[in-house]
């Protein structure tokens, strides 16, 4: 990626914060967001605590609720007053199950089932249906908020089809089952360049880095 001026970093903020605890997503977002010249820090690294009840109804609501609560927290830690709170929401919705499993995605099936059951329960739901009714998308809302308590959010999807067996060992979650008929592949059997370049995540993070640019 293309280095910024020196007068964009002088412009950056020092310190972002992303309101998780999966190294997975932490290994993305780095990636993604490295040359910002700001130290990227999860929640556990910053050592930072918040409670957060995601009661949204959409991806987006939930994201935004849970970067407001850790900026609240992080407004109380020294050295994170001026930082930059990061959060995403992102699920796996399935057409034909009336977009399920949705913001429910990590809770589906309980919090502690393995995703080899989860993806198992869904190929299952689907026996019997031809592939163009079993289109699907990854969606992910990433919110920020800012020192001086504005917010943004911003949305990035990726649209596929569930497969008829897990394959990949590349991916985490619902990777294994998601496939993506141009390219002939799970989600988990993309390089985790190509995957970067095409995932929900992915989106989300390059609309998110261009507000952050801005800032």
């Amino acid at each position: 990626m293309q280095a910024l001026s020196k007068g964009m970093e002088d412009k950056m903020m020092k310190k972002i914060i992303f309101a998780t605890g999966n190294e997975h997503k932490m290994v993305e977002i780095r990636m993604i967001l490295e040359d910002l010249g700001a130290q990227i820090l999860s929640l556990r690294e910053a050592g930072i605590e918040a409670d957060v009840v995601e009661d949204g109804t959409t991806f987006e609501e939930n994201a935004l609720i849970k970067a407001t609560e850790v900026a609240k927290a992080a407004g109380k830690a020294p050295g994170y007053e001026e930082a930059v709170i990061l959060a995403d929401d992102s699920g796996l919705e399935i057409d034909y199950l009336n977009k399920e499993p949705g913001i429910y995605s990590a809770r589906y099936m309980g919090e502690d089932t393995s995703y080899d059951i989860k993806n198992q329960t869904l190929i299952d739901r689907l026996a019997g249906v031809p592939d163009e009714e079993r289109t699907a998308r990854f969606v992910c809302a990433i919110a920020a908020v800012f020192p001086d308590g504005s917010s943004e959010v911003v949305r990035g999807t990726m649209e596929g089809i569930i497969g008829y067996r897990p394959a990949g060992e590349n991916g985490f979650g619902y990777d294994p089952i998601f496939f993506l008929p141009e390219y002939g592949c799970t989600s988990a059997q993309l390089t985790p360049e190509k995957k970067n370049e095409l995932s929900h995540r992915g989106e989300g993070l390059r609309k998110m880095r261009t507000i952050l640019e801005r800032r």
